[in-house]
């Protein structure tokens, strides 16, 4: 009896020593697969790692959106940029179970991309973190910083403006350049109005 006793005290120990946390796992390795889908544009590959039902966080804890409306708007924001991709260290990934037992996959990673016209390579640090459910993804939280591709797209914004200037010539000169304002628009109701009287 002690030894029956000994030997089940043995197994429970080791079931509650049960790892709650890895680097290797078949959930890791779909996260993996979703990044390089991303990376190379394969949207039908993307979609395939996420459950019908999931809903998606970018940025957000609320209005969680669906993986149709989450493609569109990844594909919508790739589409400005001429290159795009995450360091190649793979970044840091993780599985845990929390306590409740359900499962995520953590990913850190560095987010680099090219503005279109641009030579300038943005790099913005990325968290997201994925709750698995049978090897699918059914929850995503995404966070980054969206300013400094924010600024940069304002800084071209700024140069095509100046450069659109320099190419607009004052009457008096040659050399200078002037910045033209169009003539506002006058609204049709005042157009009659100014003909009736």
């Amino acid at each position: 009896m002690k030894k029956l006793f000994l030997l089940g005290f043995t197994i429970l120990l080791f079931a509650a020593c049960e790892s709650r946390y890895t680097q290797t796992s078949p959930e890791i390795d779909v996260v993996k697969a979703l990044i390089e889908d991303y990376e190379t544009g394969d949207w039908e590959g993307w979609r395939s790692h996420y459950s019908d039902t999931a809903k998606s966080y970018h940025n957000t804890k609320d209005g969680g959106v669906g993986p149709e409306v989450t493609m569109e708007r990844i594909k919508k924001s790739v589409a400005g940029l001429s290159a795009y991709q995450f360091e190649d260290d793979d970044g840091d990934l993780e599985m845990v179970v929390d306590d409740k037992g359900r499962t995520w996959v953590n990913f850190w990673g560095t987010w680099q991309g090219t503005l279109n016209g641009s030579d300038k390579q943005l790099e913005v640090p990325v968290h997201l973190t994925f709750q698995m459910v049978d090897s699918k993804i059914v929850r995503e939280y995404g966070y980054w910083d969206n300013s400094p591709r924010m600024k940069a797209e304002m800084e071209m914004e700024g140069s095509r403006e100046v450069k659109s200037a320099m190419m607009q010539k004052d009457g008096t000169t040659d050399t200078d350049a002037v910045m033209k304002k169009d003539e506002p628009k006058k609204k049709q109701a005042n157009n009659k109005d100014a003909t009736m009287n």
